[in-house]
């Protein structure tokens, strides 16, 4: 297990990533929990006194990395943007996301939805499975199904989907 302490930042504008708040994960760090990786692997530990798991940590080139801290987590952490946290991280091997059942459904429909699913990279099959089991309600779940399918039908990735129908800083006016 490694330790070592990171600032809480956040993004201003970083494309997909903007409002993200995050801990940044220096190369040297990163290849101490995991040699030479330069895609998207999941750790477990503590952020200070706070257990985690599965959580990812996302490359952000050059052999760096981040861990984004969602709004649950910072809750628990009782820190926002210019705290210092305290980090006990290892390589988590034993973190699997299953698809759920009702999305499998919806995808095996058309033959095409559920190949672009599965040749999308593991990470963000994960994201979209992450997004689609923290919806809170059974339409939203349902909106969410919708968008999944409509994403693989257009052969998205999950930041493009994301981005889909939101305004861009150079189509607002003034």
């Amino acid at each position: 297990m490694i330790t070592f302490k990171a600032e809480i930042e956040r993004f201003d504008e970083m494309g997909e990533k903007s409002g993200w708040t995050y801990v940044f994960v220096p190369q040297v760090v990163a290849n101490q929990i995991k040699a030479g990786c330069r895609k998207s692997f999941r750790v477990k530990g503590k952020l200070d006194q706070v257990q985690i798991e599965g959580v990812s940590l996302v490359p952000m080139g050059e052999g760096d990395f981040i861990m984004a801290l969602n709004g649950t987590l910072r809750k628990k952490l009782k820190k926002e943007k210019g705290a210092v946290l305290e980090l006990q991280l290892e390589e988590d091997t034993t973190f699997k996301i299953e698809m759920p059942e009702d999305l499998e459904l919806c995808l095996s429909d058309e033959p095409h939805l559920l190949k672009n699913f599965l040749k999308q990279p593991k990470s963000h099959q994960n994201w979209y499975i992450n997004w689609l089991n923290t919806a809170k309600t059974e339409p939203t779940r349902t909106k969410r199904i919708v968008k999944i399918v409509a994403a693989m039908d257009k052969d998205w990735d999950f930041g493009t989907m994301m981005r889909d129908g939101k305004p861009r800083p150079d189509d607002r006016t003034s």
